[in-house]
């Protein structure tokens, strides 16, 4: 599930980093506390950033196919919700002293929202079926930090003011993770339905759902190429004896450990499927750039002690690794517009040195 948990990550794991192949296309520079602005001296890609929210835990920003709008996730106590729940936003509007429209049921816990193409309507996850409630987050286990996959998440339909139009899945199990093809025709997801978290796709309207992927691990955090021909996507995939009996574990408890997670691109249909990272750590978040040549996605890969996530960016044949951006926290979750000009992101900068995470948006230029 793409949560905003993953702070704690940065916060809590003490574990020293693992050890995977170096590479020496990264351009990494110095990592430093920048007071001059939103924006640090090396991070050349980005101009007139505006930072959208201030305060409280706020990720998964997606925008409307026709760039308008953007429906992100937040759990900022000071709009009137207990955990995650989906809000609505104006392209060019920051929230500051305002609350952004709530479009989600307000009850249990939501992820990732996603337009359709029509721009009226959306699909998110959500477990409000299984209690009006937010579900408990899990504690660590044995000092790991965890996700969660509540059983009770399902896919819905809405429209803007919160109405919920169809539910698209109603298997057993978890069902989140759904984003949409820029085409408008199919949706990608992770599900629990054959008893590991694989990804499938179906259309639009829930029909026609196919598996993508078969391999033990978690599958996860999947998004379509600009042109709808490929996904790219997280994987913890284990290997080891030890490795697999702990990720099983840990699946009977509705956990999975997101500590170690490489990126995986494939065929929209699953075929010639390849590992595209194997940098260590966790490397997540993932976004095709505009071209459709490039993925940004978010990694600690450099981090020693768990922190800081930075975001980087990789060829498709996983050659010319870039860092994008040089703060000494949390970056994550890009996610480009439509027309390829502006990127929005979560990020811990500008919080006063304490846990926000807010949205901000910036130019692009490559």
């Amino acid at each position: 599930m793409r949560v905003l948990y993953i702070l704690l990550v940065a916060i809590s794991i003490v574990a020293c980093k693992s050890e995977k192949k170096s590479d020496k296309d990264a351009v990494s520079g110095e990592t430093r506390k920048w007071n001059g602005g939103l924006i640090f001296p090396e991070e050349t890609h980005f101009k007139n950033m505006r930072q959208v929210t201030f305060g409280g835990d706020n990720a998964e920003a997606y925008w409307s196919f026709d760039d308008k709008q953007l429906i992100f996730q937040s759990n900022n106590k000071k709009w009137g919700v207990e955990c995650d729940q989906m809000f609505l936003m104006n392209a060019d509007e920051t929230f500051k002293d305002s609350i952004p429209p709530m479009i989600s049921t307000g009850l249990g816990r939501t992820t990732c929202a996603y337009f359709l193409p029509d721009n009226k309507s959306y699909v998110y996850g959500s477990t409000h079926l299984g209690g009006e409630e937010c579900p408990p987050a899990p504690l660590r286990r044995e000092g790991k930090y965890v996700w969660p996959i509540y059983e009770t998440y399902d896919i819905f339909v809405a429209d803007l003011k919160g109405n919920i139009t169809k539910q698209l899945t109603t298997e057993p199990g978890y069902d989140a993770e759904a984003t949409v093809s820029p085409k408008g025709d199919k949706i990608v997801f992770t599900s629990m339905r054959t008893g590991d978290l694989e990804l499938f796709t179906m259309n639009i309207d829930g029909s026609d759902v196919k598996q993508i992927t078969n391999q033990l691990g978690y599958d996860g955090g999947a998004f379509f190429s600009p042109d709808g021909t490929k996904l790219i996507f997280r994987s913890s995939r284990p290997k080891t004896a030890a490795e697999i009996k702990e990720y099983k574990d840990l699946l009977k408890e509705g956990l999975v450990q997101p500590t170690e997670m490489e990126l995986y691109i494939c065929n929209a249909d699953g075929s010639d499927l390849k590992q595209l990272t194997d940098l260590g750590n966790a490397n997540w978040s993932p976004f095709f750039h505009p071209s459709g040549k490039k993925i940004l996605f978010s990694s600690n890969f450099e981090a020693e002690r768990g922190f800081p996530f930075n975001l980087y960016m990789i060829d498709l044949d996983g050659k010319n690794l870039e860092r994008v951006t040089h703060g000494e926290t949390f970056d994550a979750f890009p996610v480009f517009s439509n027309d390829g000009k502006k990127l929005v992101f979560s990020s811990n900068r500008n919080n006063g040195g304490g846990h926000d995470t807010n949205l901000f948006i910036a130019e692009w230029q490559d």
